[in-house]
C-alpha cells in the first residue's frame, strides 16, 4: 500500500523510549543489570495520517512518572522530519519490576534523579 504498516509504530515507540532513557544517562541494560525490568502495562496508538516508505520520521517522547514512582508513562508524537503535522500519537505505560522477586517496585533512585519530576495524578 506504500504506507508504514500500523504495528511498526509500536516498534518506533520502543526505539524512542530507549533513546529517551539513554539521553538521560540510563541504558535499559543498566536497569536489567541492577535487577529491574519494565514490562508494558498498557499502550494506545492513534493514527491520523500515514507515513510513507522512505519518509524520515521524528518521534517526540515525553515521560511522566506516577506519584507512586512505580509506573511511568511515555507519550509519543510521530511527524515527518521538519513538519508540524502529527501523523500518529500514542502512549505506553510501564512499571518498574524487580526481576528476581517478580514484583512491582518504585523506580530506583538513580533513575528518578535523571528525570524532572512531573506529576501524573495517578
Amino acid at each position: 500500500m506504500g504506507v508504514v504498516y500500523h504495528a511498526h509504530y509500536i516498534d518506533y515507540f520502543e526505539i524512542a523510549r530507549t533513546e529517551a532513557l539513554r539521553s538521560q544517562g540510563i541504558s535499559y541494560k543498566s536497569l536489567e543489570d541492577h535487577g529491574t525490568i519494565m514490562p508494558v502495562l498498557d499502550l494506545a496508538v492513534r493514527y491520523f495520517s500515514p507515513a510513507r516508505y522512505d519518509d524520515l520520521l521524528e518521534i517526540q517522547c515525553d515521560v511522566t512518572m506516577s506519584d507512586s514512582k512505580v509506573r511511568v508513562l511515555f507519550d509519543y508524537e510521530v511527524r515527518r522530519k521538519g513538519e508540524s503535522e502529527i501523523l500518529v500519537s500514542g502512549h505506553v505505560r510501564l512499571c518498574f519490576f524487580d526481576s528476581a522477586r517478580r514484583r512491582p517496585i518504585p523506580a530506583p533512585d538513580w533513575v528518578l534523579a535523571s528525570f524532572p519530576q512531573k506529576k501524573s495524578g495517578e
